[in-house]
């Protein structure tokens, strides 16, 4: 059926696109054909008719190709126009003053964690704005953890292909180590980073759902290890979970009911990365 080719060709054109990264910023066509399964002649066709269209740019040798500036124009709509960027934006303030710390709500792009909302220190300012160009890793932040515990396992093996390089030296640099804390994420539903991106900084996250359940953003609350102690962190941990199924809510997820005799978060968390 023309449907079901339509389909297959947007299917294509998503998995050339999805080839490229902040670490992979310009390929071949070679490497386009590698890495998305494709002959050789189809991923260059394909790469010829997004070059025409604006959603890849080839780089000054002709030989490799990039992600187009089509794609940040809509991508910034997109962030602009986003549910999350105006039902969010109130409970990141409330959060923020009822904690008296910094607070980041980010949505995950597939690869990193793109920040849109933020007020710092328990205030909002000049700096609580749509931000466009700042991103953080999923690995190494409270935000990118929660996020990416919930997703598919090949996002999850996308990222540790990419590779887990080090921001300090709390920082999960092995896959095995990371995949076994995405799942006591999973399990106690907040992440936290203990100076993993930051040293003497440490951070909560709770995960945001859209009207399917799935996770797409987080929120965090962080702060100076030295104010944001282990203990502090566990006592947050409900407040942030709970700002984060707001904007859930929010956004049409509907939460299951609770168990009966069971709780969240469990009292005692270990926190270790």
């Amino acid at each position: 059926m023309a449907s079901d080719y339509g389909v297959k060709s947007f299917q294509k054109i998503m998995t050339i696109l999805e080839c490229f990264s902040t670490v992979d910023r310009s390929l071949s066509v070679s490497e386009i054909a590698e890495r998305s399964g494709l002959p050789r002649s189809t991923a260059h066709r394909l790469v010829l008719s997004l070059r025409q269209i604006g959603l890849l740019d080839q780089d000054g040798n002709r030989l490799e190709y990039r992600l187009g500036l089509k794609l940040f124009e809509l991508g910034t709509a997109v962030l602009i126009n986003m549910d999350i960027h105006r039902e969010g934006r109130t409970f990141v303030e409330l959060l923020g003053q009822a904690t008296g710390e910094s607070v980041h709500l980010c949505v995950f792009d597939g690869w990193r964690m793109s920040f849109v909302e933020r007020v710092l220190g328990g205030r909002s300012g000049p700096n609580n704005s749509t931000i466009v160009m700042e991103s953080s890793p999923c690995h190494c932040t409270g935000v990118g953890k929660a996020a990416l515990s919930f997703q598919e396992e090949r996002v999850i093996d996308r990222i540790c292909g990419l590779g887990l390089p080090a921001y300090t030296r709390n920082t999960i640099t092995d896959p095995t180590a990371l995949r076994a804390e995405l799942a006591r994420i999973r399990e106690r539903g907040f992440a936290i980073d203990n100076g993993e991106m930051e040293a003497n900084v440490r951070c909560v996250a709770a995960p945001i759902r859209n009207s399917s359940g799935r996770v797409f953003a987080a929120i965090s609350v962080s702060g100076p290890d030295r104010r944001i102690t282990e203990e502090r962190a566990l006592e947050l941990a409900p407040k942030v979970i709970e700002h984060a199924d707001l904007v859930s809510v929010r956004l049409g997820w509907q939460p299951p009911k609770p168990a009966r005799g069971r709780g969240r978060p469990p009292a005692a968390v270990a926190t270790t990365g």
